[in-house]
């Protein structure tokens, strides 16, 4: 945890983010190590409720363990959580003792209540967040066996999902015939993430190469030609839209990577800073909107936390931003974390529309909170 108390920054500013850290590691990580925990399954539970009950298990996704896998691995060594190392190793074992298939390799995207396979289709968003997280969890205990599964994943989606021009299908069955899903931005951008998470411990030549080539095609096929946004499906598809969390989400990555920093993507997503900003954030609230036409009109209105917190992870990176800085850790602050836990979305007017609290969100928040630790330095 950084120190903020001699911190070049107005007062006010640092003092709002030490409280929301602070509620991120006294309210929000307890819950999962206590009644979000299956210990059973030893696996998270998708959801708790206000009460911080869970929520009856309808199934377990891999892609939500690979996250907790995440937190738990950023926290290893932290003296006020001295099991995060335990129960990184145990979210670690789950993933590959739970989820993976044996018989045609790769990993299930969830499991049933009882641990039987449920959805067996092979999904990249979920192989993008079992990179990642082997990656920051390999980085932290240098473990063969760690290596080795990222390593396996690493191989699944280059032999597998790639469609030989940089991109990737976002869903294939079981046996990997295709499903015609084509490629879709969503678990594109994570495997990008994944591939800079993996950049980030070791050298490898062969990932930077897809990342770059991944970069490229994003231009290519994802960027709207008039105000530059990444659209959620390839240009050409029909009812196409753009969601400004994403836009944030991608910046971010892109300007924080040296690597991408001069890509042809990275100047697409600077230049649509503004025009996302401008339609996508309500400037009086500071709520993000969900969803927008590509020429701008608003489609969806609703505020979900993690765009809340791709938003603020994105301004840490923008000249002339505190001002705007402070508005959004106030307004992430007062209109979605409480004493206990968080609202996970609000509607267009602003209602609380979700109370329940998935799994999936702590590793939204910890990259927000870690991208802004790095900007108080």
């Amino acid at each position: 945890m950084p120190d903020v108390t001699h911190s070049p920054f107005a007062p006010e500013l640092t003092a709002t983010f030490a409280a929301v850290q602070q509620h991120f590691r006294q309210v929000i990580v307890p819950l999962w190590q206590g009644p979000g925990w299956n210990a059973e399954l030893a696996l998270p539970y998708e959801a708790l409720s206000p009460e911080h009950r869970p929520l009856p298990p309808q199934r377990y996704r891999a892609m939500a363990c690979a996250r907790q896998l995440y937190v738990f691995s950023s926290l290893i060594g932290d003296p006020a959580f001295p099991a995060a190392a335990e129960r990184a190793a145990d979210l670690f074992r789950s993933l590959q003792s739970r989820f993976h298939d044996a018989e045609h390799g790769g990993w299930f995207y969830s499991i049933d209540p009882q641990g039987a396979p449920l959805d067996t289709r092979k999904d990249l968003y979920t192989h993008a967040f079992i990179i990642f997280a082997c990656a920051h969890y390999w980085a932290r205990v240098r473990e063969p066996i760690v290596e080795s599964a990222l390593n396996a994943a690493l191989q699944v989606v280059n032999e597998r999902f790639s469609d030989g021009q940089g991109l990737y299908e976002a869903s294939l069955d079981q046996n990997w015939s295709s499903l015609n899903s084509g490629p879709l931005q969503n678990p594109l951008m994570h495997l990008a993430e994944a591939f800079l998470a993996t950049l980030s411990v070791r050298d490898d030549a062969a990932v930077q190469g897809a990342l770059l080539a991944l970069a490229d095609g994003m231009q290519l096929r994802f960027i709207e030609p008039v105000h530059n946004v990444m659209l959620e499906k390839p240009r050409e598809a029909v009812d196409n839209w753009f969601e400004p969390g994403h836009q944030f989400e991608w910046l971010y990555l892109l300007e924080s990577s040296p690597l991408l920093r001069q890509s042809a993507l990275h100047a697409s997503l600077d230049r649509a800073f503004d025009f996302a900003e401008q339609v996508g954030v309500n400037p009086q609230s500071g709520a993000v909107y969900g969803m927008l036409a590509p020429d701008g009109t608003l489609r969806d209105g609703t505020q979900r936390i993690w765009a809340q917190a791709e938003y603020l992870r994105a301004l840490t990176l923008r000249p002339d931003n505190v001002p705007r800085l402070q508005r959004q850790l106030l307004a992430l602050q007062h209109q979605f974390l409480h004493a206990g836990g968080w609202y996970e979305c609000r509607d267009g007017e602003g209602n609380v529309s979700r109370e329940d609290m998935p799994s999936t969100t702590p590793y939204h928040l910890a990259t927000c909170y870690s991208g802004l630790a790095q900007f108080f330095g």
